[in-house]
Parts: structure tokens; C-alpha cells; sequence
């Protein structure tokens, strides 16, 4: 495989062989009902421009807001008896603040969303912006990175909490653990209802505004730190879950438009790792340090201030450019494009574009090939594998890991701070990742993270059953493990497809994520959740499958260019002369 990668970087073209800055088909000018003449729209690139109205998202957002502050009396009265609101009756002010907060979320996706939504979808089609491979970084490309990290650390600590809140739910609510696992349930539905419909409002209201969205959702969800009952619970946190759930699509799709290709790969790793580990350190460092003095619920309410934050960054997160230019916002998109170094260009009739490598169209002309034919089967089910043990590990064996500590015990404190130096000691690794998939081998960072996980469930094994001592180290090894192969999964994926299934492909390795996750969340409601040794020793088998197969079926994609591979690749899905490794 070395060979023959070493000759697609030699003999790859380096740029699309087509002007670098060609106009987009002429846009329909949506304010004004005219066909666009290359003027200005609007002047500055302002994320409520050409929307139904600044005053409906300002309004939905003080309704939400004030739909949540409505609810903290209800809690501080608790406060007597440690914040234990379970069986209060719930107040005419909070019944209000409901209405309110359903009420403004509706509100403020109204103000968000655009005008002639059908004309601009007709005109991103036939758009590709990207930047040249060999463009330098400059300041937005750090900039921007940073700010999604931040980004993707709220959206991530918010399922991360779920584990830390598990035990105060049992014990406040007075229910069996097969009964409080629906909340976690609920919320793992959540996510994978919020992927599919964040990708089409990613597409109807920009990259931006669907994460200012996500944002506003999170504010609402905060109400479940006042929930009196358990159902409460469950209905907001499937509520959270969606909100969160599309968040990671979102910020890769920006982040491919915007990075040079030469550096996309390790800044998609780089990113999604920092955000995930980042995300658990939040939730486990909140969970330490206000958890003892606030109760469980506190978890619930850090949303209001961490939903606000992501709000008030929206003015560091840039519009996508190709969302720009099919709303006709030709200024706005030349400087945004100039800022980060990319170029656009109008694709042909026939023509898919080979830069977009996550948010690619569901429909294509033509025949292409499926991702169960010969050539692509044996990947695609090596990396749903990996996919449904990594949803094994984050979303069963992590959100156990709080009360099976605190069953052996450790005060739910102690194990906060035990799972927040785990999860300190993951992040130097992230950037091992992203150095290892950029320089090394995409495909051995790919293998290094599944062992990484690997022996994170054989340590927790040898624990559990022969060895005693501290479990910071063991649970550091699985973050480390999970979150790098999560960070590197989703990227290679959308590496390893041909364009006219790429899309797909990565959707479908998504959801296999979510699939491991809903599996482990199914045994906590069948009551059928095994010890914690015996837990990390089953999903050792699918990790260890999904190590054999992807050093089986795993193709090298670094330097690869994705145009070459698509000449590679016949449409009935054979993949011809690929090697194995």
C-alpha cells in the first residue's frame, strides 16, 4: 500500500483542472425578487442577515432564558434538604416558564431561518468552495479551530453528564436503575434525531445559525436541574440529545470547507478529539466540584451559562461561504473566502463535488456503487465495527463507570475527580492523534486508537477481577482510546468512499456509533447490565473484531488525493488493484 499511495502523491493533480475563482450560476437576488447582478446584498457578513427577522431570535432567546430563570426559585427552595425537589408540586411560574421556553425556541428558529429556502438549495447544488491544498494557515484557520473546540466541549459535556447524574436520580427518585437508564435512553435517541434533522437545518440555515440554534436549545434543556419527576427528565433530555446530536456534523462540514486540504485531515482529528475529551473533563470537573455542594441537578442547570457562551461566540463562527453564495450574498462570501483562503467555483451539469466530504448530497445521477458490493463491503463493515464498539464503551461502559464507583465506595465527589484526571491526563494524546493521522498513517492511527481502547478494557478487566488500585489510569487509556478513534473514525471514513457513496458512508458509520450506544442503554433498561469487569471483557470481542477487520479491509488515505480514488473505483463498487494495507 506504501507504494502505490507514494505514486498517487506523485501523480495526483494538485488543483482541479479549472480557473480557481470561477462565478457561480447566476444567484436569484432573495430580498429583492431579482436576478443577481454581482452587487452587494447586504454589507457586512452578519449571521441575521437575509433572515425572517433579528427581533424573533433576540425575542426567543430572552423567552428562553427567562423560561429558565422562572424554574430557579423551585430549586433554591430545595435547598434545605440538599436540593431534593422529587414530588413537589410544580408552580404556576414553572408551568409559565415551560411555555415560554417551547415557545421562544420556536420563535428564534423562525427569526434564524431565510427567505426562498427552495431557490437557495437549487443554487448550493451547483457550488463547490474549497481551499487549495498547499494554502498556508493563517490566524481565522486557528481561530476558527479554537472556537469550534470550545463548541464541541459544551455540546459534548452535556451527554457526558448523563453518567454523573445517573446515581443522584436513582437515590433522589427512589427508582431502580433499569428505570432511571430511560433518561439516558431518551437522550442517546435524542442524539441520533437531532443528527439527521441538524444536517438538513445545517443545509435550510447555515453552518452558523444551526449551531446558534443548537445553542438556544441547550439554554431550554437546562430546566431538567428543576424537574420534580423523572418523566420530566426523560422528555428533556431527548430534547438535549437533539440538540447535541448534530453538532460534531456541523463543525466537521465547516471545518472541511474552510481548512486546505493538505491539512483537513489532522484539524478534523484534532478538533474532534479536543472537543470530546474536553467535553467529559467539563462534565466530570463540574460534577467534582459543584455536585457535593448543588446535587446532581447543578448538572442539569450549568446549561443555562454554557448555552449563553455558545450563543455569544456566534460572532467568532464564520457563515459558510457556499451558503452565502447561493443566498446571493456574493460580498459577504468573497470576504469570508478571502479570510480563510478558499476559492469557489460553479460545478457542471453531471458534475458531484469531490471536496465535500461530509455533507455530501443524498441523491446522485448515474449508477454508483453500494457500500455492501466487493471491494467496499469488507470496509464498510470493519468500520461499522469500530463505530458500534466505540458506542459500546462511551455510551455504556463510561456512563457506568460513576455509580460503579460510587457502588464500591467511592462518594460520588472522589469519583468525579478520579474520571476528571482520567480524562486530564487523554488530552496531551489528542495531539499525538492528529500528528499520527497527518504524518504516520491514516489507517494506523485508525488501528493505534482501537488498541489504545483494547487495553483500556483489558486493564479495567485485570482490576475488577485480580489486581486492586486506583482506576484513573485504566479509565485514561479508554478516553484516550475512545475519544481518539472517534476524532479519527469519521474523517477516514469519509477518506476511504468514493464521492457518489460518501455521503452515505459516513452517515452510516454515524449511526453505528449511536447503534452501540443504544445496545448498552437497552441492557441498563432490561436490567441486564453485567458487572464492570464483565462488561469491558463483551465489548473487548467487537473492539477486537473491529482491530482485526480494519487491519484487514483498511485502506491508507494519507496523500491520497479523493479524486484519484474515485477513478479507482467502478460504479458497480469494486475497487480495482486496492491493496489491503
Amino acid at each position: 500500500m506504501a507504494g502505490n499511495a507514494g505514486a498517487d502523491r506523485e501523480t495526483r493533480p494538485r488543483e482541479p483542472p479549472r480557473p480557481p475563482d470561477v462565478r457561480p450560476p447566476p444567484v436569484t437576488t432573495l430580498a429583492a425578487g431579482r436576478r443577481d447582478s454581482g452587487e452587494p446584498v447586504v454589507s457586512g457578513a452578519h449571521v441575521l442577515s437575509d433572515r425572517r427577522g433579528v427581533w424573533a431570535f433576540a425575542l426567543g432567546c430572552v423567552a428562553v432564558t427567562a423560561g429558565v430563570l422562572l424554574h430557579l426559585p423551585m430549586f433554591w427552595m430545595g435547598r434545605a434538604v440538599g436540593f431534593r425537589l422529587a414530588g413537589m408540586p410544580m408552580d404556576a411560574g414553572m408551568l409559565a416558564g415551560m411555555g415560554l421556553i417551547v415557545g421562544g425556541i420556536g420563535v428564534a428558529a423562525y427569526g434564524l431561518l431565510p427567505r426562498s429556502i427552495a431557490a437557495q438549495a437549487r443554487t448550493a447544488a451547483r457550488i463547490s468552495v474549497h481551499a487549495p491544498e498547499d494554502a498556508p494557515l493563517g490566524a481565522a484557520h486557528w481561530q476558527l479551530m479554537a472556537v469550534l473546540v470550545v463548541a464541541l466541549v459544551i455540546d459534548v459535556m452535556k451527554p457526558a453528564a448523563l453518567g454523573f447524574t445517573m446515581p443522584g436520580m436513582v437515590a433522589e427518585y427512589a427508582v431502580p436503575k433499569r428505570t432511571a437508564s430511560l433518561v439516558p435512553f431518551a437522550a442517546l435517541v435524542g442524539t441520533v434525531t437531532g443528527s439527521v434533522l441538524w444536517g438538513l437545518f445545517a443545509d435550510i440555515y447555515g453552518r452558523k445559525a444551526s449551531i446558534l440554534l443548537s445553542a438556544v436549545v441547550f439554554v431550554g434543556t437546562s430546566i431538567c436541574g428543576a424537574m420534580p419527576s423523572l418523566a420530566w427528565n426523560v422528555g428533556m433530555c431527548f430534547i438535549m440529545g437533539a440538540g447535541a446530536g448534530g453538532m460534531l456534523p456541523v463543525t466537521y462540514a465547516l471545518l472541511a470547507e474552510t481548512m486546505p486540504s493538505r491539512h483537513r485531515g489532522w484539524a478534523l482529528v484534532l478538533v474532534g478529539g479536543l472537543g470530546a475529551v474536553g467535553g467529559y473533563f467539563a462534565a466530570s470537573g463540574c460534577s467534582a466540584w459543584l455536585v457535593p455542594i448543588f446535587s446532581w441537578r447543578v448538572l442539569w442547570l450549568a446549561n443555562l451559562p454554557t448555552g449563553l457562551i455558545l450563543i455569544l461566540m456566534g460572532g467568532l463562527i464564520p457563515e459558510s461561504a457556499k451558503f452565502l453564495l447561493a443566498r446571493g450574498r456574493r460580498e459577504e462570501a468573497r470576504a469570508v473566502m478571502a479570510r480563510f483562503g478558499t476559492r469557489s467555483y460553479a460545478l457542471g451539469e453531471r458534475e458531484d463535488d469531490a471536496f465535500d466530504l461530509l455533507d455530501h448530497p443524498l441523491e446522485h445521477r448515474g449508477p454508483r456503487p453500494s457500500l455492501w458490493t466487493g471491494g467496499l463491503v469488507g470496509r464498510t463493515v470493519a468500520l461499522s465495527t469500530a463505530a458500534v464498539s466505540w458506542g459500546l464503551v462511551n455510551f455504556g461502559l463510561l456512563l457506568w463507570l460513576p455509580g460503579a464507583l460510587v457502588e464500591q465506595g467511592y462518594s460520588m465527589g472522589v469519583s468525579s475527580w478520579l474520571l476528571a484526571r482520567s480524562s486530564l491526563i487523554a488530552v496531551p494524546t489528542v495531539f499525538i492523534c492528529a500528528w499520527l493521522y497527518s504524518r504516520w498513517s491514516t489507517r494506523r492511527a485508525l488501528l493505534a486508537a482501537i488498541a489504545v481502547m483494547l487495553a483500556g478494557l483489558v486493564w479495567v478487566l485485570l482490576l475488577e477481577t485480580h489486581w486492586h488500585g486506583s482506576p484513573v489510569y485504566p479509565v485514561a487509556l479508554l478516553i484516550v482510546g475512545s475519544n481518539g478513534l472517534l476524532a479519527i473514525l469519521l474523517p477516514y471514513a469519509a477518506e476511504s468512499y468514493p464521492l457518489r457513496v460518501r455521503g452515505r458512508a459516513t452517515g452510516w458509520v454515524a449511526a453505528c456509533t449511536k447503534a452501540g450506544g443504544v445496545a448498552a442503554q437497552s441492557l441498563s433498561i432490561a436490567a441486564l447490565v453485567p458487572a464492570l469487569g464483565t462488561s469491558a471483557l463483551l465489548i473487548s470481542v467487537p473492539a477486537l473484531l473491529a482491530f482485526v477487520l480494519v487491519a484487514r479491509f483498511g485502506t491508507e488515505t494519507r496523500g491520497l488525493d479523493l479524486r484519484v480514488l474515485e477513478r479507482r473505483t467502478p460504479a458497480a463498487g469494486t475497487v480495482a488493484g486496492e491493496p489491503g494495507g
